[in-house]
């Protein structure tokens, strides 16, 4: 069957507001505190990954829910501008649309609040099945965000992978701080590729792990927390800010600095690395390659404020490569 599509990405979308850099804790009790910039724009990891991807070039289809409202459709009129196809991108006639507001430090941390709106609501109904079968490759995002949907991913991607499509997850942060330990494993069988942030892996592997104290995952080593997750299924790609990035197959553990970046924004950077590396991916480059590839679009995202505004070109993260030594 011909690809209709390089890549679907199912999960969430909404209006992001960023607001910073707060120097100061974050007061209460009706203080007002002002900050240097504010900036509404597209956001949810799913969309800022799906947009990453249109720039460097890939044909991306989005699959997920918004709400009938303003955001709704600010959400469609963004992704349609950036090149993303949303015809699957459905309308929930009740729920409202989710909204995020992400508070950043200077030092590069942030706070993140979200209204999950039809997060909730967002189920296997919301993806054609279609998609799932013609598309090259199926990257889901936000999986403690959207309970129902990820109940259905390890049916969702078995479907995708036998009909020789490729698979990701990006699974973010889990607001309850459980980790689904368990719950998740029959995802990770039916996943290529596991994007984690370092964070991310340290505490999916921890809750994966025996309860013996002498585990290396529990101890806090992302490199035995990478090969521990390797281990439940997929090849582990993490991302871990500054200091780059790592692959771990189950065998074999590769890295890479990635290249100098000055940070104005880090909102939606990992989001940004997804996109390289599965555009990179996708292209045949080495896994090597296609992990030096998405540090640099990682990077690169984070020249602007928001998580779409600085997304480069195919072209201009290979001249960022070429600048650092790195040839693709």
């Amino acid at each position: 069957m011909p690809h209709t599509f390089d890549l679907l990405v199912i999960g969430d979308a909404n209006p992001d507001i960023v607001l910073g850099p707060l120097d100061a804790p974050l007061a209460f009790g009706q203080r007002e505190q002002l900050v240097d910039t504010g900036l509404l724009t597209l956001g949810g990891s799913a969309a800022i990954m799906a947009c990453g991807a249109a720039r460097l070039g890939l044909e991306v289809a989005f699959a997920g829910r918004v709400g009938n409202d303003d955001a709704g459709r600010f959400i469609r009129t963004a992704l349609d501008a950036r090149g993303v196809n949303t015809d699957a991108l459905r309308v929930d006639p009740v729920l409202p649309t989710p909204l995020t507001v992400v508070v950043t430090r200077g030092d590069g941390d942030r706070t993140i609040l979200t209204s999950p709106g039809t997060l909730s609501a967002t189920g296997p109904d919301d993806i054609p099945e279609a998609l799932l079968t013609s598309s090259r490759h199926v990257h889901a995002a936000s999986y403690f965000l959207l309970p129902k949907l990820a109940e259905a991913l390890p049916e969702l991607l078995a479907t995708a992978r036998a009909h020789g499509v490729t698979t990701s997850l990006d699974t973010n942060d889990d607001p309850s701080g459980t980790w689904a330990p368990g719950r998740i494993d029959a995802t990770l069988a039916v996943t290529d590729f596991l994007l984690p942030n370092a964070q991310e892996a340290l505490a999916l592997a921890a809750a994966g792990a025996p309860a013996a104290t002498g585990s290396p995952a529990a101890a806090g080593s992302l490199e035995a927390a990478a090969g521990a997750l390797a281990a439940r299924g997929p090849r582990v790609v993490v991302k871990n800010g500054a200091d780059g990035a790592l692959v771990h197959d189950g065998r074999t553990l590769l890295r890479t600095s990635g290249i100098p970046a000055r940070p104005l924004d880090t909102v939606g950077a990992g989001d940004s690395f997804d996109a390289g590396f599965i555009a990179a991916f996708l292209r045949g480059l080495p896994i090597a390659e296609a992990l030096a590839f998405a540090a640099a679009c990682g990077a690169l995202s984070t020249r602007a404020h928001g998580g779409t505004a600085a997304q480069p070109t195919w072209d201009e993260a290979g001249t960022a490569l070429a600048r650092d030594g790195k040839n693709l």
